[in-house]
């Protein structure tokens, strides 16, 4: 098989314009707006409820625990097939993806409302179920954006409409903080998480605009317990029966620890070392918002350029290597200076590997069972980086330190960049590759 970036439109000509070209085409703009939507509750839970938290002065090793909420993200596999499966009443006229971005948006949009209205100084058990809800909410929502996403795109829009959608994300994720950080320092948190609930509207109305997805592909049709029992068996075993699936998804576990441990951290290290809110916002948000963009332009070229095995190893040792710049700041203590560079470097990183890792992920994807396979393959990219920033990450920190925490993100990036060196050489990459990676017949 050839390796998939290399392969599809290469288009006639060169320059800035053809460079351009595959990103305004149709369905790379439906990948961006989908990521608008998918971005913002993970920012709901993520790094604006950790500032919001520490704001309300909640000790570090309980705002550690809150990462897990984003294990219902990793969880999502077990209800994904419902998505797939499962026609609503009413809805699924307009189909099946259609009817289910409509239904998840609304999930998310009422969750979101919920969270606004709890008072984590007053009542912290209220504020753990609501952020699980939350989670449970944008997971569903995720399974819908992506299985709509893998099934509007062709194969060599793979790598441009996954930096569409990184595109969109960032825009989600960073304007929901930022709306967050606006709204609060004016209104507080309440309106602030009110506000925010909207972004849920770029994904459906998508979904109206575009319809159902050409590729999407029903596995079966669902009468009985036997084809239901199927529906959730059936994209698991066809996954696993690929040569060198258990070799993917070992890498899959392995090759994001360091990153996310790094990535959940990070409001504290700011908010010890001192950097204020308009800090934060100017600096986190909105450098590492334009430097995301960077780094998500530079990763669908290079997916184009230097094909799938080549730019996703580069994008592994670049992500690992980013954790250094917060072990360089930490040292440093407050500097506007330090953070700029730490946070440019790493957003550039993240947006470059963001794009040419989630390309990767969705080639696996069989197009029978996108929604499904999609969803055990991308949480798990983050599952054990989560729980181990759940259950230790705080205490590591207070035990050892920013600097000596930040070095040993980097370390832990170790095994997935040999991993996936190795499964590349050995041609375990192309061989456990799944349709949606290949020319539609």
């Amino acid at each position: 098989m050839n390796d998939v970036g290399a392969r599809g439109k290469t288009g006639e000509g060169s320059g800035l314009v053809q460079a351009l070209k595959p990103y305004v085409e149709r369905e790379s703009l439906a990948s961006f707006f989908l990521g608008i939507s998918s971005g913002f509750p993970f920012a709901m839970i993520g790094a604006t409820l950790t500032t919001r938290l520490a704001q309300d002065h909640i000790q570090k090793s309980t705002i550690t625990a809150f990462t897990l909420a984003f294990l219902v993200y990793n969880l999502k596999f077990l209800w994904s097939w419902l998505v797939d499966g499962v026609h609503l009443p009413v809805l699924a006229r307009m189909g099946q993806r259609v009817s289910w971005m409509i239904l998840a948006g609304a999930l998310v949009f009422l969750a979101v409302i919920n969270l606004a209205l709890v008072d984590p100084a007053k009542d912290i058990g209220a504020t753990v179920v609501a952020a699980v809800l939350v989670g449970a909410a944008g997971a569903t929502f995720d399974i819908v954006i992506d299985a709509f996403r893998i099934e509007t795109l062709k194969p060599y829009q793979l790598g441009t409409g996954s930096g569409m959608s990184q595109y969109g994300w960032r825009i989600g994720s960073a304007g929901a903080g930022g709306i967050a950080l606006f709204v609060a320092a004016r209104h507080g948190w309440t309106a602030a998480y009110v506000a925010c609930a909207f972004l849920v509207l770029p994904a459906v109305l998508t979904a109206l605009l575009m319809g159902e997805p050409a590729r999407h592909r029903e596995a079966t049709t669902r009468k009985g317990l036997g084809e239901v029992w199927d529906s959730i068996t059936g994209p698991f075993a066809e996954f696993f029966r690929r040569h060198g699936a258990l070799l993917v998804l070992a890498f899959i576990l392995v090759h994001k620890i360091g990153d996310t441990l790094a990535n959940l951290t990070f409001r504290l290290l700011f908010d010890d070392l001192g950097f204020t809110n308009d800090e934060i916002a100017l600096y986190d948000v909105g450098l590492g918002f334009w430097a995301y963009l960077i780094g998500v332009f530079i990763g669908g070229a290079a997916y184009s350029r230097l094909g799938l095995k080549r730019s996703v190893l580069f994008a592994l040792v670049l992500m690992g290597v980013s954790n250094l710049s917060f072990a360089a700041l930490a040292a440093a203590g407050h500097s506007n200076l330090g953070m700029a560079g730490a946070i440019g470097f790493e957003n550039i990183a993240s947006g470059y590997g963001g794009v040419v890792v989630v390309a990767y992920f969705s080639a696996l994807c069989d197009l029978r069972f996108t929604a499904a396979q999609y969803a055990l393959i991308s949480p798990g990219a983050s599952i054990v980086g989560r729980f181990v920033t759940g259950t230790t990450a705080g205490a590591m920190i207070e035990r050892f330190g920013y600097v000596n925490f930040y070095l040993l993100t980097t370390v832990l990036a170790l095994p997935g960049i040999v991993l996936f060196w190795w499964m590349s050489r050995t041609g375990l990459v192309d061989e456990a590759m799944g349709t949606a990676g290949e020319d539609a017949a």
